[in-house]
């Protein structure tokens, strides 16, 4: 036994400084309070469910630790973390934020968040697929006219609360300038649902053609 312990003893001394340098080191830092803006995040969602409210995306927290480890890169890593495996389904759900819905460095701790609690509702999350329009900023030239139009693929598929889902009947493009076509072009178009709490599932390149025509004057 005695033998282990004299082996390596000048790194194992050597050690033993370094680690209580560090000690003292950290012991003499003064505790100080901050506040930090941290991202909400969630885990064990539902699949079947789906967030309909407004919410904000970040929480204020305040803090507090050892001036040290209160470094912009020691806590940057700090979010308030949402485990929702206990919500049974649709409906209102009240979350307080504490010390344990909070992800903090070691040495770091929380006092207070602002605001304190967050309400959250939740919907049956649904599908449902929409025909594409077209929005037009600027029409055709001057004797021209649209004779004929297509989308490719004509409908696409969006998701979201079902609150949010089943009023929506098409979903419709970028505002199109035709003032430069003549006969017919295929155009790219970006797609606008036009309600933030409801995407496109897949999002997928949508392709306008259209055809256009002189009028007859006569």
């Amino acid at each position: 036994m005695k033998r282990f312990f004299l082996q390596n003893l000048g790194w194992k001394l050597l050690s033993l400084a370094i680690a209580t340098a560090l000690w003292f080191g950290v012991a003499r830092e003064p505790e100080i309070a901050t506040s930090v803006n941290v991202p909400i995040e969630f885990k064990n969602m539902p699949d079947d469910l789906d967030i309909s409210s407004d919410m904000p995306e970040r929480v204020r927290l305040e803090i507090r630790g050892p001036s040290g480890r209160l470094s912009r890169e020691n806590i940057a890593q700090a979010a308030v973390l949402l485990d929702l495996k206990s919500i049974p389904g649709p409906g209102e759900r009240t979350f307080t934020f504490s010390d344990r819905t909070v992800k903090l460095p070691i040495g770091i701790s929380f006092y207070k968040a602002v605001p304190s609690q967050i309400t959250i509702r939740f919907e049956h999350l649904i599908f449902k697929d929409v025909p594409v329009r077209a929005r037009y900023e600027t029409g055709p030239p001057d004797g021209y006219a649209i004779v004929k139009s297509s989308f490719e693929p004509a409908t696409v598929r969006i998701v979201g609360p079902e609150s949010h889902i089943r009023p929506i009947e098409f979903v419709s493009t970028d505002p199109v300038d035709l003032s430069n076509v003549l006969g017919q072009s295929e155009i790219r178009v970006h797609l606008n649902v036009g309600d933030p709490q409801v995407r496109l599932n897949p999002v997928v390149p949508v392709h306008f053609t259209v055809k256009l025509e002189k009028r007859d004057m006569n």
